[in-house]
């Protein structure tokens, strides 16, 4: 998908912002901690050359995504911030969004960093992280659209036809919420987009910050609907059984919320002004 990580973005990251309150600088309230899990009999130590496979679908901008050759994105740093902490060597998967989680249980990957939200049925076959931001589904439109979609949220429930990421919690949203609509599941963000500019589908739902930044690469086309259908927090999958790599990644991820380190990488890739 065709990414661009110019200034286009910065107002829409501002509205991001103020409407999640990314609390990086702080504990997030919510779902409470997984269930312990047992050590793994043969953890990695720190300091091991094993690398760290991380496992990244790249058309989720801005947390990862590919600009050329090169993965980057939110998620992106803070996995080489997590590599370096661990004192491991660092290796991007790429892996598809539906193939995630069998990776990570066939071992294939170590972990999971691809806009994860947590759910209660990932939970039955997986650990999460502590999370590390919240976020929430919302909706794409086209712009000539606007009136149509002027009463914001409570519109969407009459709409004739919703598109959606398949395998994600806007899917599930899509399946369990809106009973009336023609679904339509897509392998890709950038299918959906397509989908919604020819006119198959009448909207499509997505993960908030995703949303908002196709909605920037297609302004003369495109524009969210700017309220939240679901509340979620993201963080970062692992095996049950790696109890100590999800120790460490626990750590990891309050020292940098204690310092502020996880705000400052936040703030590099969602700007806000002023600050």
């Amino acid at each position: 998908m065709r990414t661009r990580t110019g200034r286009k973005w910065i107002p829409t990251m501002m509205v991001l912002l103020s409407i999640f309150g990314w609390l990086a600088g702080c504990t997030l309230p919510g779902p409470p901690p997984p269930p312990a899990t047992p050590s793994p009999t043969a953890p990695v130590a720190a300091g091991s050359q094993v690398p760290l496979k991380v496992g990244v679908s790249t058309n989720m901008p801005p947390l990862i995504f590919k600009q050329g050759d090169q993965i980057t994105g939110l998620e992106a740093e803070l996995a080489k911030g997590l590599a370096d902490y661990l004192g491991r060597p660092l290796q991007f998967v790429e892996v598809e969004w539906k193939d995630q989680i069998p990776y990570l249980l066939d071992r294939r990957t170590d972990i999971i960093m691809s806009g994860l939200s947590i759910t209660e049925l990932r939970k039955v076959r997986i650990a999460f992280s502590d999370p590390y931001s919240r976020t929430g589904q919302m909706a794409l439109i086209r712009r000539g659209d606007l009136q149509r979609f002027k009463m914001g949220y409570y519109s969407i429930v009459e709409t004739p036809s919703i598109g959606a990421v398949e395998n994600t919690t806007g899917a599930l949203l899509v399946r369990e919420r809106y009973e009336k609509a023609k679904k339509r599941f897509f392998k890709t963000s950038a299918e959906g987009v397509e989908a919604l500019r020819n006119k198959t589908i009448d909207l499509m739902i997505h993960d908030a910050p995703v949303v908002l930044v196709l909605a920037a690469e297609h302004e003369s086309e495109l524009e969210p609907i700017y309220s939240l259908l679901t509340e979620e927090y993201l963080a970062w999958g692992l095996r049950r059984e790696d109890g100590m790599l999800l120790k460490s990644v626990n750590a990891y991820i309050n020292d940098m919320k204690r310092d502020g380190r996880l705000q400052t990488v936040v703030n590099r890739w969602m700007p806000l002004s002023g600050k």
